[in-house]
């Protein structure tokens, strides 16, 4: 069993065959989906998603480049999305440098306003981290969430190993993605080779960043198999022990219904 912690199921490109997706990916041995919110607008697409499928949970949170417009009223919308029983973290939320779809001091008062809101409601995040390193681990160590056991996890982490062990000491957990199986991704794999195997977390982020298999075709939540095994390999373990434990980690982290 798999857990796709970081999926984007609600978006069109799922629209034509989302219960033909959802079906593939049991088939494969995935059998929970974390659909993140990336703005207040999807976020009711994303509930009545894990409404539909018994296996499919939700976060809510507005993503860095849809912060553009933030107001802080935003957090109380947010604050009664997150009520909904399926809804298992906030996010994604974080910060993205490289395109620079809202100024970098409103993508930082709309991360620091959802995790003081995570912290408030005893949920973890889900971090986006683009090229904004520092930063990112700044605001993390700085909000309400700091010193607790597991507050969340570094999505599709690309980061180098420096970042990669100040989040680890800070408890968070690393998510790996596609990029890990590409052929000139060595850095990365150097990086999820020295990350215990209790603080990762495997996802698609589909239906972006298909692993080495599929690239050139549209990613699904069937295709976090690779993931595992690459990572797998990377830790000298047999597939299956990766996705115990993998498993185990999202339940840990995101709680029981997703064991």
């Amino acid at each position: 069993m798999l857990v796709d912690t970081h999926c984007h199921l609600d978006f069109d490109a799922f629209d034509e065959d989302r219960d033909e997706v959802v079906a593939r990916a049991a088939a494969a041995g995935v059998t929970r989906i974390i659909v993140p919110a990336v703005h207040l607008d999807n976020a009711a697409t994303v509930l009545r998603l894990a409404e539909r499928y018994e296996g499919v949970f939700a976060a809510i949170g507005v993503h860095p480049n849809s912060s553009a417009g933030w107001q802080d009223g935003w957090v109380d919308s947010l604050r009664a999305l997150a009520q909904h029983e399926k809804v298992v973290a906030i996010g994604e939320i974080g910060l993205d440098y490289y395109w620079d779809r809202s100024p970098q001091t409103v993508q930082h008062q709309a991360l620091t306003a959802q995790l003081a809101l995570a912290a408030e409601l005893g949920l973890p995040v889900i971090i986006h981290n683009r090229d904004a390193s520092a930063d990112v681990i700044r605001l993390l160590s700085e909000s309400a969430l700091a010193g607790q056991e597991r507050p969340g996890v570094l999505h599709s982490f690309s980061a180098d190993w420096e970042t990669a062990q100040t989040a680890l000491e800070m408890g968070y957990y690393l998510g790996f993605t596609g990029p890990i199986t590409y052929k000139k991704a060595d850095h990365l794999r150097h990086v999820a080779a020295q990350v215990p195997l209790e603080r990762l977390l495997v996802e698609t982020d589909a239906p972006f960043l298909p692993p080495q298999p599929y690239r050139g075709r549209r990613n699904e939540p069937a295709y976090v198999a690779e993931v595992a095994d690459r990572l797998a390999a990377l830790h000298n373990v047999a597939t299956a022990t990766l996705a115990q434990q993998t498993t185990e980690n999202a339940a840990d982290l995101f709680g029981e219904r997703l064991r």
